[in-house]
């Protein structure tokens, strides 16, 4: 004979958003047929944020949606604000949903006295009270290690490939990786399309922030469409600059498909003086303020990351979105 009292508890699944990008929560919210969860979210006169969630949080299986665009340390203040929030509202799990994930370029000492700026991302969110972090496309795979708990690594390819294979059926395309890191990404761009590889070598001046100097063109790339991947466009100078490179070498045609739209300070001016027939991109991020790109082409993340909060909440398989291979 058995002590104590069973009761049924039933998982609840609750949306919260951070103010950085709401539009995309709300596309998240209506796609799963879940309403987000009405939220309290000011800055007093002195920058502090404050939030309070205005219903009953307690049991819950929380997902916490905040895109870091600018100001970045605003949005993750407040995310992790939120989480404090629920932790003390006896939130049962709690996964926070970065589409973009701030500091993911400091994944690493490059010199002397730096910091490891992902990592402290990642112990922040922990010591916040999150169980869980989700993300689309991290800059750096070992990211994942930062988090002391289960990571949602998702891959917008999928998203992207099936538009390129669509829009650009009839042309001979050759993948190009804008540098030595991103050899793999564009590597898995070549299964996805079917397509052959090239690769462009390039220099930075380590004195000169956000500077590139372009060499050569390693692959075949003279009459043919000629497909630029990467995972961000911030201020666009690297994959301009190889637009640029690709054309001087006889390429007919060249796009871009990268997931993360940064495109900060002159992003915009390059890219529409750029050789570029189209750049596309995700709705990781919200586009810019005053930003007109006419070549942009922006999709939409938010059925990948949906079906992956869906997963998620019902203990399913998150990897099986993406064939095993995620």
């Amino acid at each position: 004979m058995s002590t104590g009292v069973k009761r049924p508890n039933d998982k609840e699944i609750k949306l919260f958003t951070g103010r950085a990008f709401p539009e995309l929560a709300q596309e998240i919210s209506d796609l799963m047929g879940v309403p987000l969860v009405p939220t309290r979210a000011l800055a007093y006169a002195n920058t502090e944020i404050y939030v309070r969630f205005e219903e009953s949080v307690r049991g819950s299986d929380a997902f916490v949606i905040q895109s870091h665009c600018a100001p970045v340390n605003e949005w993750i203040m407040e995310q992790l604000i939120m989480v404090d929030a629920l932790k003390r509202a006896s939130a049962k799990r709690i996964t926070v949903v970065a589409p973009f994930y701030p500091y993911a370029r400091q994944d690493k000492k490059h010199l002397g006295r730096e910091p490891i700026s992902a990592r402290l991302v990642a112990d922040m969110f922990k010591v916040a009270g999150a169980d869980r972090i989700m993300s689309v496309d991290l800059h750096a795979a070992q990211i994942m290690g930062f988090f002391d708990g289960p990571v949602d690594h998702l891959w917008a390819l999928p998203v992207l490939s099936d538009y390129v294979k669509q829009k650009y059926a009839d042309e001979e395309i050759v993948v190009v990786s804008p540098d030595a890191g991103r050899v793999r990404l564009a590597d898995m761009w070549t299964d996805r399309l079917d397509a052959s590889l090239a690769i462009i070598h390039k220099r930075r001046d380590p004195n000169k922030a956000n500077e590139v100097e372009v060499h050569e063109v390693v692959g075949d790339v003279v009459g043919k469409t000629c497909l630029l991947v990467d995972d961000m466009i911030d201020t666009a100078g690297t994959i301009c600059q190889a637009a640029e490179a690709l054309v001087q070498r006889g390429a007919a045609k060249v796009i871009a498909a990268a997931t993360h739209p940064v495109l900060s300070g002159p992003a915009a001016d390059r890219l529409n003086a750029s050789p570029f027939e189209e750049v596309i991109v995700t709705n990781t991020l919200p586009k810019p303020i005053g930003v007109d790109i006419p070549k942009l082409t922006v999709l939409s993340i938010a059925p990948l990351i949906a079906k992956a909060i869906h997963e998620v909440f019902e203990d399913g398989s998150v990897t099986s979105l993406f064939n095993g291979n995620a």
